[in-house]
């Protein structure tokens, strides 16, 4: 699989590199960091859907549950502490994602996935032993620090070791292995959920040791980056790293490359205040406007709840399981579409594409609910349960193709490295503060919106639609240490930030 040098439409041409085994199970190795995100995210939404779970930890949820009449559809899980189970996780994610930043930087990538997989493994066990709410969400804020370190380390090794053409479908190996964690926890569930005993969650929970034992042997084989290690003094260590990684001796243009992004770092003695600077402005802007957008699509809702969501619907316990697995193996499907696309049809055509379907498919929901699904009856037959899973499965997959990769994509490709720790630090910071916010709110707000929930976050995918439009540019093909140049100098609005 050779590559060589090569040029871009423009006619500039790019550095030298094959794709090289190397560089390929590098990225496979740190990508693991994805699948214990997912299989955290989806477990939580299946455990919390049995009636084992919820009647040793929820009694009061368990009753309204088991009880038809009573409570209104869209009320029956609305309890806080169920929904800190599942926060608590990203509560500590984004606190340990700022100390995550000084690590990524001061220790590497590597050493910061290693880390991230000690976090994961401790909080595994803690959950899988627990007997008490409490014991659970410490170990739920101990595997929060784990996506913390994980997700501040893993993008932004996947965006320094991949070759430039290639670079947005590497890195979206992060992302398809948070789909693939969801579509494996979704299963579990559904098998575990008909263990007698009342102990499958404990099963469910238990396999997280799975993935966080994989990311933690990755980060032991991996070499860090070069970025990285020049970026620390071990200039000699990073070349040979750099020759390694794209299985050719000519590396002395991106090495100088890298050099220079080294040298400037290097003069940046406060990496966040260094953010504030008005030439980092419009990566700054993006990456948190990215990551706000990404959550109010409201996909982790549904991800997070899917089974929740589905019960509330009126599928019986099984039916509801068994429709969150279908949505997890689209979520996958439709991730392979992303790294197919990203480095051909570019970034912007995605993400625009999949604001047209999430919206359309929001909305046939919320009328459907809204029409069929009453607080103290539901009219939902077969047919219009299947539309609302065949909705929820076309929400999904243009979700899965665009903002979730791209939205961990764009932002580690777009800092320049003196910036590139503290915003990825800054991006992983708002995106878990803002999964803590819908993972902590949307059993309420289904409560109190019901359908309308659709319509508010079908309101936000327009947001969304006008700021990709107008703000956010295309980086395909664009050298990791040339964005300033080729792509900010270049954007309408954007240029007047650059320094001249």
């Amino acid at each position: 699989m050779a590559g060589g040098g090569f040029t871009s439409a423009g006619g500039e041409t790019h550095f030298e590199a094959r794709i090289t085994f190397t560089v390929i199970m590098s990225c496979i190795m740190a990508a693991t960091g994805g699948l214990m995100f997912g299989y955290d995210i989806g477990i939580s939404g299946g455990v919390t859907s049995m009636p084992s779970f919820l009647e040793k930890f929820f009694p009061e949820t368990y009753k309204r549950t088991q009880v038809h009449g009573i409570e209104s559809n869209y009320c029956k899980y609305d309890n806080q502490y169920l929904q800190l189970f599942t926060s608590s996780l990203y509560l500590a994610a984004l606190i340990a994602a700022m100390f995550a930043s000084v690590v990524t930087r001061k220790l590497g990538r590597k050493q910061t996935m290693l880390i991230a997989g000690v976090f994961f493994i401790i909080g595994t066990v803690l959950n899988a032993v627990g007997n008490t709410l409490i014991l659970l969400i410490v170990g739920r804020i101990i595997l929060g620090c784990g996506v913390g370190f994980a997700n501040q380390a893993v993008p932004v090794f996947l965006s320094e070791i991949a070759p430039t053409r290639i670079r947005g479908a590497l890195n979206i190996m992060f992302q398809l292995n948070i789909t693939i964690g969801i579509l494996i926890a979704n299963l579990v569930n559904y098998f575990t959920a008909k263990i007698e005993g009342g102990y499958g969650w404990r099963i469910s929970i238990a396999f997280s040791a799975i993935p966080a034992i994989m990311l933690t042997v990755g980060g032991l084989l991996v070499d860090d980056t070069p970025n990285s290690l020049v970026e620390r003094g071990k200039e000699d260590e990073g070349l040979i790293v750099l020759k390694k990684i794209r299985g050719v001796d000519n590396v002395e243009a991106e090495f100088e490359e890298i050099l220079k992004a080294s040298k400037v770092a290097k003069q940046v003695k406060s990496p966040f205040r260094n953010l504030l600077k008005r030439h980092n402005r419009p990566p700054l802007v993006i990456a948190i406007c990215m990551q706000v957008f990404q959550q109010f699509t409201g996909i982790n809702a549904i991800m997070f709840y899917a089974p929740v969501l589905f019960n509330t619907l009126g599928f019986k316990s099984d039916a509801a399981l068994y429709s969150a697995v279908i949505t997890g193996a689209v979520n996958v499907l439709s991730t392979l579409v992303s790294v197919y696309f990203v480095d051909k049809a570019g970034r912007r055509m995605l993400l625009l594409e999949a604001c047209v379907q999430m919206f359309i498919s929001q909305m046939v929901i919320a009328i459907v609910l809204g029409l069929k699904v009453q607080d103290y009856s539901q009219d939902l037959s077969k047919g219009f349960a299947m539309l609302v899973v065949i909705m929820v499965c076309t929400f999904v997959a243009s979700f899965a193709w665009s903002w979730g990769p791209l939205g961990w994509l764009i932002p580690s490709e777009t800092f320049p490295l003196e910036a590139r720790s503290a915003g990825q630090s800054v991006t992983v910071f708002v995106n878990m503060l803002f999964t803590f916010i819908i993972a902590q709110a949307f059993l309420s707000m289904m409560c109190h919106m019901k359908y309308a929930i659709f319509l508010f976050f079908s309101a936000w995918v327009l947001v969304m639609s006008l700021f990709t439009i107008f703000l956010i540019p295309e980086t395909k093909n664009i050298p990791i240490e040339e964005m300033n140049e080729k792509v900010w100098r270049q954007h309408w609005f954007w240029k007047s930030y650059m320094d001249e």
